[in-house]
């Protein structure tokens, strides 16, 4: 079974190679990969370069402008030959065997998400180890670099929302519960490693979260206006990673 990764990728020249040999690098080898690159301009395409023969044809890479981290993920996801696809981004990389895991809890003709634990790191040593399981969405994301989507999830149930700057992962799966149509599979096994800081931990993501929480009825209209202004009045504060 062919199974499509995704990295999506801007001036990652720091990270980016480590993302890419976890890939390289997988017990798993019916394997394409797409790097989907935002016109980045420092080394980061000179990087991706040095693995084309690696990969050999098994990897494709496009390099443009791009409206954001979601809509370059769509643009691989619309790329992707494979039957599970799984989205890694260019600041964290996978365990070895993740998706020999992944692949093994798979049934055929599923429309599925498989996600597993993530081991999360700060300063590049391990702060904990974690799987947020499906069943408590309404409370919290579960950890996006570890999960694996059928395509037939994504042709039925539609692709990232672009208007979610920075939480549209987490759109896509309450809308994937709500359908009623697709099955989530939990895989207790450490998948990825992710790295902490970043776009999530910005005051801008918190806002989005609570904009999505609104829209989904988690918290009411004027509860969200309230959260907005305290955070407003408190300067620009550390948010944790989903």
């Amino acid at each position: 079974m062919l199974v499509t990764i995704i990295t999506v990728c801007y001036n990652s020249e720091k990270t980016i190679a480590q993302t890419i040999e976890s890939v390289l690098h997988q017990t798993y080898s019916d394997i394409e990969y797409l790097i989907i690159d935002g016109k980045s301009s420092d080394n980061t395409m000179k990087i991706v370069e040095n693995y084309r023969m690696a990969f050999g044809a098994r990897m494709r890479v496009v390099s443009e402008p791009d409206n954001g981290i979601y809509d370059a993920m769509n643009k691989g996801i619309r790329m992707a030959s494979g039957d599970l696809i799984g989205i890694i981004n260019s600041d964290d990389f996978y365990e070895q065997d993740a998706v020999e895991k992944i692949v093994r809890s798979y049934r055929k003709d599923m429309c599925a998400v498989l996600y597993g634990a993530v081991r999360n790191l700060v300063d590049d040593r391990e702060e904990s180890v974690s799987i947020l399981s499906h069943e408590f969405l309404d409370r919290r994301m579960i950890g996006h670099p570890a999960c694996f989507i059928t395509k037939s999830a994504y042709d039925r149930y539609g692709l990232y929302d672009t208007k979610y700057c920075s939480v549209a992962d987490y759109d896509l799966m309450l809308r994937y519960r709500n359908s009623g149509g697709v099955e989530f599979v939990p895989v207790y096994e450490i998948i990825a490693n992710f790295r902490s800081g970043g776009m999530c931990s910005s005051q801008r993501a918190y806002f989005d979260l609570l904009n999505l929480q609104r829209d989904y009825s988690m918290i009411g209209k004027r509860q969200c206006r309230v959260a907005k202004m305290k955070a407003k009045l408190s300067g620009l504060l550390h948010f944790p990673k989903r």
